[in-house]
């Protein structure tokens, strides 16, 4: 009782700063969106997936990863034992870039700090940063993805596993593998985290 207690808690923390953050003006990318792309997935994962930013088909339907990179990374997620379902899935911006480009630096820094509130609401163990734009949201600087994918970082006392975007893996298909590869670490770890008596939701 007492975990589903904080299930429940958890989901109306994040269902208040969604709300907040409905009509958020905090930067420019808020003039050409359709609407705000929160996140969605289990509000208690162990798991917390985050990504570059939305694309036209989530700004669209207001959910993260639905396009084609989407619907890879669901088919990645199911082959190393995780269901969407389980973990929690979210980008460093909110709103879509204009044309998909890359979030600018001010976008980023205005967004993140909502990013960490979330984080701090989930709690995760495990953190996935999809692709370069997320990695240097976290490290301050530009490391080749390439060069780093695959290494456990920290941020704040959670293991941080870099690996590719999705959107990556559609331009080139030989990345899949090692991303499968990253995933599946992400996996191992949380098996073990949750042997030792760690929340068993993702």
């Amino acid at each position: 009782m007492r975990k589903n207690n904080g299930v429940e808690s958890k989901f109306v923390a994040l269902q208040e700063l969604r709300e907040k953050w409905e009509d958020c003006t905090d930067c420019p990318l808020s003039a050409e969106r359709s609407q705000t792309v929160f996140g969605e997935g289990n509000p208690a994962a162990t798991l917390l997936l985050i990504g570059e930013g939305p694309g036209r088909e989530e700004d669209r339907q207001g959910r993260p990863f639905v396009g084609a990179a989407g619907q890879l990374l669901d088919k990645i997620l199911v082959e190393v034992g995780f269901s969407r379902e389980e973990v929690f899935i979210a980008n460093v911006v909110k709103c879509r870039p204009p044309g998909n480009r890359i979030p600018r630096d001010e976008e980023v820094s205005v967004c993140f700090n909502k990013l960490q509130q979330q984080i701090a609401v989930i709690k995760p163990a495990i953190i996935i940063l999809l692709g370069a734009t997320a990695l240097k949201a976290f490290v301050g600087s530009t490391p080749r993805i390439t060069k780093v994918r695959g290494s456990w970082l920290e941020h704040d006392g959670i293991k941080v596993m870099p690996t590719f975007h999705p959107a990556a893996l559609l331009r080139n298909p030989s990345r899949k593998r090692p991303m499968r590869e990253d995933i599946k670490a992400a996996r191992v770890l949380r098996d073990t985290f949750v042997a030792k008596g760690g929340e068993s939701d993702a």
